[in-house]
């Protein structure tokens, strides 16, 4: 298993074969749990990473003594102390992190001896073998499998394939998980299938850039970190132009980057801002706009720093979403307040840059916007978002003045 180490609860059917009780043993065999956990060598380097890490911090955790100090002096002392912190509180939380992988046990649950047989001896006809097929207990009451899957004779398999052929024999559909490998090669590799979704969601993105210039300031990204948890993210950097689409791709990356490691959204978002302001610039402020999606409840978490409102498209009906956060950076200290919304089939999200927003010129642009989007019949997203950002050029009398990006997520149930 790579980096982990696995045992059996196997004692109960040790003392069954000795007496020879088949019937119990078989029993007590699939009631067996296997855990598995990060190897001893490895955990102690986890740990001791993390030791060192808060060591670090405490080292930067000092109280603010500013002495007999010139303004100038004093304003330069401060703004040194206040990243000393930002660094303190980062290294404290990549501690807190490596300090729960390494204590970190999963609980695998065997697959029922009948249903492991049909498995391996279905797949074997397809020329796919299997190994150890167990259960990874999740949230909510749902399951995930979990195997080693191998081919013969160098052939090779798509997981999907192996998966549609899996589903079937278990009659349960199960889909490839985000980090499981995309093929079934010659050499036995780990296999994590998770349920498949009660919702899907698709997305579309339509976008222009302010006259004048040739990249546009506004950024998104959409991010599958696991399966049944979609977040798509717009972020729009401080004025037009080349320096605000690197600093929006900036957020964009760090926030990727943080999510794909582990990080919740708080966290992460937190991370970001803290370090914006330890930056120093007063001119770089971007935006950052969150929606974060769970397929398997349809429900949707919007937390906003500085974005533009955000519109639920329910048939005929349109709910304005707006949060009133700052931008990023702005403050050390910063929090993501979610507005929680539940879906339901045929539901739409809609988000806006503030170009968007700027072009209608209007006090009360929110309930104009609304008013433009129960009025849009198109059902593909992307057809959405090219019909609501020729609206908005026209609104702005066919001018560009600053960058526009319009993102639609359309939700259905399977």
């Amino acid at each position: 298993m790579g980096l982990f180490t696995a045992s059996w609860t196997s004692a109960a059917v040790a003392r069954n074969r000795r007496k020879g009780v088949v019937g119990v043993m078989r029993h007590k065999e699939e009631k067996e749990l296997k855990t598995a956990q990060v190897s001893d060598l490895c955990r102690r380097r986890l740990l001791s990473y993390a030791d060192s890490f808060q060591e670090l911090a405490r080292s930067y955790d000092r109280a603010f003594e500013p002495g007999q100090l010139e303004r100038a002096a004093l304003l330069t002392e401060r703004r040194l102390w206040e990243s000393r912190q930002i660094i303190g509180r980062h290294l404290n939380e990549m501690a807190k992190i490596m300090t729960e992988a390494a204590g970190e046990v999963l609980v695998l649950r065997p697959m029922e001896r009948k249903k492991r047989r049909l498995l391996v001896q279905a797949l074997g006809e397809e020329g796919v073998c299997v190994e150890e097929p167990g259960y990874l207990p999740r949230k909510e009451g749902r399951t995930a499998l979990v195997l080693t899957m191998s081919t013969r004779r160098g052939e090779k398999v798509s997981t999907e394939e192996a998966a549609d052929m899996i589903s079937v024999l278990l009659d349960k559909r199960f889909v490839p998980s985000v980090n499981s490998p995309y093929v079934v090669e010659a050499v036995p590799q780990s296999f994590v299938l998770e349920e498949e979704t009660h919702f899907q969601a698709l997305t579309g993105f339509s976008r222009v850039v302010k006259e004048g210039e040739s990249v546009s300031g506004d950024n998104y990204a959409v991010v599958e970190a696991e399966r049944g948890r979609m977040t798509v993210m717009l972020s729009d950097g401080t004025g037009s132009g080349e320096k605000a689409g690197k600093d929006s791709e900036r957020v964009l990356d760090l926030m990727e980057k943080m999510l794909e490691a582990g990080y919740d959204m708080e966290e992460a978002a937190g991370m970001v801002n803290t370090a914006l302001f330890a930056a120093g610039e007063d001119a770089n402020h971007p935006t950052l706009d969150i929606c974060e999606i769970d397929l398997y409840r349809g429900s949707c978490q919007l937390r906003k720093a500085g974005g533009a409102a955000t519109f639920l498209k329910r048939e005929e009906e349109v709910e304005l979403l707006s949060m009133g956060n700052l931008p990023l950076g702005i403050f050390q200290q910063f929090s993501m307040t979610p507005v929680c919304r539940k879906l339901q089939d045929g539901d739409y999200l809609i988000m806006v840059s503030d170009g968007v927003v700027d072009a209608f010129a209007e006090e009360d642009y929110e309930n104009t916007l609304r008013n433009v989007i129960t009025g849009i019949e198109e059902g593909n997203p992307g057809e959405i978002a090219d019909r609501l950002l020729r609206i908005a050029i026209r609104a702005g009398g066919g001018r560009i003045q600053d960058d526009m990006t319009v993102g639609v997520i359309g939700v259905w149930e399977i």
